[in-house]
């Protein structure tokens, strides 16, 4: 393209009405998605139930757009804890049924509710015994009256300026799938160490298996004794990186930090001859052996602090965890 006609075609491109496109699109599928926050109720918490309930796997079915959402919507659930499957509706009357089983719960994927391949599909699940939840957008559809639960998406109007492709209803659907999978989540008890093990990999398994324990340092420990001086503590503040544990007979009474000996060298003449007691706090933060490093990481960050004590489970002193170290290990 020349430079000449380039300058044309851009001369004539309607901006502001490609951004009030763009504008409609995310209003409509915004304002789509608030009338189903809205709407929920009582169907979504039987589907929840049904889901919790469930002693073998989630099935997903639909096709074309919904497919493509259904198979999102099962990686979903398999990652928060509930196995799932995704099943192709052509393919299941080929073969692909023996993956499901009686104990199985179904998510039917369908704004019309009838879908030719998806209702050839219902038959089969009902005599399996397979309790079936449909998302659909018509509650009168053949779908929709042979589910045990309808999640009805509420999308009267696609994004599409002809109505035509799946856009607002696809948005719907997957918003829906997501928030079962979390409201399931929260039944089943899923926390952060069980989504650890499901991604060991990557920065997000560094992130959720990384422990307190894995990164503190234990040797040598910045131990004092409470009658020691400000002197003493100064030494041990700058050969171990910036703390100093006040411990008596095995027991933790404070921690000193650069902080409070600024502070002290601030107000007092004489602050490197007075005794630490006097000017450690005393209910210092402390992180437990155990801890995930993400949530240490959280709390030190928010408060300011750069290290903690680490306890164990007898409230000992077992070692002390450093922000930079929780950093460097991929805790954050």
């Amino acid at each position: 393209m020349s430079a000449h006609l380039e300058s044309v075609v851009v001369e004539h491109v309607d901006t502001a009405a490609i951004v009030a496109r763009g504008r409609r699109v995310l209003e409509l599928e915004r304002d789509a998605l608030a009338v189903s926050a809205d709407t929920l109720g009582d169907e979504f918490v039987r589907a929840v139930q049904l889901m919790a309930a469930c002693t073998g796997r989630v099935i997903v079915a639909g096709v074309g757009k919904s497919g493509l959402i259904g198979r999102k919507i099962a990686a979903t659930l398999t990652s928060t804890g509930t196995p799932a499957m995704f099943l192709h509706p052509v393919e299941s009357v080929h073969g692909d049924l023996g993956i499901v089983g009686p104990g199985d719960v179904a998510i039917l994927l369908s704004k019309s509710g009838e879908t030719t391949e998806l209702l050839g599909l219902i038959d089969a699940l009902a005599r399996m015994g397979v309790r079936m939840i449909a998302l659909t957008a018509e509650r009168a559809s053949r779908l929709a009256r042979h589910a045990d639960v309808v999640l009805d998406l509420g999308v009267r109007e696609e994004a599409c300026p002809h109505d035509l492709a799946p856009t607002t209803s696809t948005t719907v659907t997957l918003a829906l799938g997501d928030a079962l999978a979390v409201a399931v989540m929260h039944e089943r008890g899923f926390q952060a160490e069980d989504f650890a093990r499901l991604h060991p990999g990557g920065a997000l398994g560094r992130r959720l298996l990384t422990r307190v324990r894995d990164v503190m340092v234990t040797e040598p420990m910045p131990v004092i004794s409470p009658n020691d001086t400000m002197r003493e503590a100064t030494v041990c503040l700058a050969g171990r990186r910036g703390i100093a544990i006040v411990v008596d007979n095995d027991r933790m009474l404070g921690v000193i930090t650069a902080g409070d000996l600024a502070r002290v060298l601030q107000r007092e003449p004489d602050a490197l001859t007075i005794p630490v007691r006097q000017v450690m706090t005393t209910a210092p933060r402390t992180a437990r052996d155990g801890e995930l490093g993400s949530a240490v990481v959280h709390r030190m960050e928010t408060h300011g602090i750069m290290a903690m004590p680490v306890l164990n489970e007898l409230e000992q002193l077992v070692g002390v965890v450093h922000l930079h170290d929780l950093m460097r290990a991929g805790a954050a």
